[in-house]
């Protein structure tokens, strides 16, 4: 495929940038379909916003994960029944069904049991 650079403006602050053909060679390689729609100025703003959590974003797409980090803001839980017990439990990933998701007393049982070994 051969690129050419292309004239785009930015959603952002209206002004005109170049999105080179390296940089299209380089999107499509890495397989993403949009060209960016912000300058690279905004690009890096947004970037240094969404690195201090001011973004509402917080940890890459939508997600709202901490981890512990100084992204800020609490760690989503979701609500599920422990494999084991039957009761409700909280867990910090979405539950996919193929794996058993255990409370934090049984989650807690099941590694003690398992380090015996």
């Amino acid at each position: 495929m051969s690129y050419a650079d292309k004239t785009l403006t930015c959603r952002e602050c209206g002004t005109e940038f170049t999105f080179t053909a390296g940089e299209q060679e380089f999107y499509d390689q890495k397989g993403f379909t949009n060209a960016p729609t912000r300058c690279p100025d905004c690009r890096a703003a947004r970037k240094a916003q969404m690195g201090r959590g001011d973004s509402g974003g917080g940890y890459g797409r939508g997600s709202s994960y901490s981890g512990g980090s100084s992204r800020g803001g609490p760690r989503e839980m979701y609500t599920t029944t422990c494999s084991s017990c039957g009761k409700p439990a909280q867990v910090p990933f979405v539950p996919r069904g193929d794996k058993p998701v255990y409370c934090s007393d049984c989650f807690r049982a099941q590694r003690q049991s398992s380090s015996r070994w």
